[in-house]
């Protein structure tokens, strides 16, 4: 573990990581089973509104609160509440991942579907289908540059073995740095990085829809669940 981080040197990142997360294309109300009146639904999104918490401050908080809260929960907050195991994390604290291209974020995020949540639930049969969306989040922060490393510690870029770049994200996480970029290990012309510190990402946007649905030898991508992008092969558990 020393040698990795004898010479490492930092990468002074301002710029957009696109994050891609479970999410329908077709919104859904979630007050219309309470009532079938319009303005009940209203009233109990208000009410719901005024009892969360807003980490923004707007000059027109009546037009920018609602959306503002609940971009920055589900697109930068979620995995620092919610901590869960992941290749620079043991579960103990949270990581953001976000990566330098949508292409590269659809092809770490149908991996993780298909060879985590899907394969952990016996579920990789054709037709499983999900919904996603992409977003632009602005990064500002020097990041461990750990995409130098990549051919003396090829650990970095196990596929299936995480206990390496667990044990490099639990120090990083200790010793207070803000994250690291390293190689994509599903799309090796891409980078992705690993968030710690959720103060360093702001100005989520809205980029694509998209849909990942499983056929016999692939993950067929489509944008908005129409146009067809991407097939890409099974890439098995890991």
């Amino acid at each position: 573990m020393d040698s990795l981080f004898n010479g490492l040197t930092l990468v002074d990142t301002h710029q957009d990581l696109a994050r891609n997360i479970i999410s329908l294309i077709n919104s859904e109300n979630l007050f219309d089973d309470l009532s079938d009146s319009p303005k009940d639904w209203e009233t109990a999104q208000m009410v719901e509104l005024d009892h969360k918490p807003s980490p923004f401050e707007s000059p027109v908080p009546v037009i920018h609160r609602p959306f503002e809260d609940a971009l920055w929960d589900n697109v930068i907050e979620y995995p620092f509440k919610h901590w869960m195991r992941s290749r620079y994390s043991d579960g103990s604290f949270g990581v953001w991942y976000g990566a330098d291209s949508l292409e590269t974020s659809i092809y770490e995020s149908a991996h993780h579907w298909y060879a985590g949540l899907l394969s952990d639930a016996g579920f990789t049969q054709p037709g499983a289908y999900v919904e996603r969306r992409a977003y632009w989040v602005r990064c500002d922060a020097a990041l461990i540059n750990l995409k130098q490393k990549v051919l003396s510690h090829p650990q970095l870029m196990d596929l299936n073995d995480y206990s390496y770049t667990q044990s490099v994200g639990a120090r990083l996480h200790h010793e207070g740095h803000p994250g690291l970029t390293t190689r994509s290990t599903r799309n090796l012309s891409g980078d992705t990085f690993a968030i710690l510190k959720a103060q360093v990402l702001t100005t989520p946007r809205h980029a694509a829809h998209y849909s990942y649905e499983v056929t016999e030898e692939s993950i067929v991508v489509k944008l908005d669940g129409k146009s067809l992008l991407l097939k890409i092969q099974h890439l098995g558990k890991g």
